[in-house]
């Protein structure tokens, strides 16, 4: 018992002198935690300040500034859409201007569309690759129309590598067989008709509700096809 008691005391002493020595390095280094604290505290309250004071207003008036582009941009009136009218700003403007919002970010896609429809595929790429959203469906054909830009330069290699990129972002019914059945084209240019039946195939299994699954069957025999040769 006497044992355990003293088990008991030593715990309080050792307890005691680590706060004892707590208070002494506080003591001692006042001033500077002080600071560190008052430092931290006014940059959680300027962040918080600045985001709702600035950048969500900013925000606010990208999206309404962008709005002329992007009616511009469902009209195909893809110059105007870019530059603006001479009263409502562009896409590249609302890059220019508003550059860390999410309207510049979605600006961007838009203008990396708009230069791959004017056939400037360089810029294109350039703009796409920019481009980085959360919506997993413009995630997916931003990654899907640099790939398009690529395989209009002949760079089938780098093309195939952002179709697949492409279904791999949002393997959906949508997006997802439009860039598998690009992919199997790239690979039969290749003559890599192993790769282009798997593209087939995983349309045929997992998106048979797709448009292109309609007419995959006929390439899913050609492939095998010349798989047999």
């Amino acid at each position: 018992m006497a044992k355990k008691q003293d088990s008991t005391e030593g715990k309080i002493l050792a307890v005691e002198e680590a706060l004892s020595r707590t208070e002494q390095f506080i003591e001692h280094h006042q001033k500077t935690i002080l600071i560190v604290v008052g430092t931290l505290i006014v940059l959680v309250l300027g962040y918080f300040g600045s985001k709702r004071f600035y950048f969500e207003p900013k925000e606010i008036k990208a999206h309404s500034e962008m709005f002329y582009a992007e009616k511009y941009f469902e009209l195909d009136s893809l110059k105007q859409a870019l530059n603006g009218d001479g009263e409502h700003i562009g896409f590249l403007d609302v890059i220019d201007n508003y550059g860390m919002t999410d309207a510049a970010n979605l600006a961007k896609y838009y203008t990396g569309i708009i230069y791959l429809k004017q056939h400037k595929f360089d810029d294109a790429i350039t703009y796409l690759k920019k481009y980085n959203g959360k919506d997993q469906i413009i995630s997916s054909v931003a990654l899907g129309s640099i790939g398009d830009a690529y395989m209009e330069q002949n760079d089938a290699d780098n093309a195939l590598k952002y179709y697949l990129k492409a279904v791999e972002r949002n393997d959906n019914n949508f997006t997802a067989p439009q860039y598998l059945l690009k992919a199997g084209y790239v690979y039969e240019g290749k003559s890599d008709w192993a790769n282009a039946l798997k593209m087939y195939e995983k349309i045929k299994k997992e998106h048979f509700k797709s448009q292109e699954s309609r007419e995959v069957d006929k390439l899913i025999a050609r492939a095998k096809g010349m798989l047999n040769q």
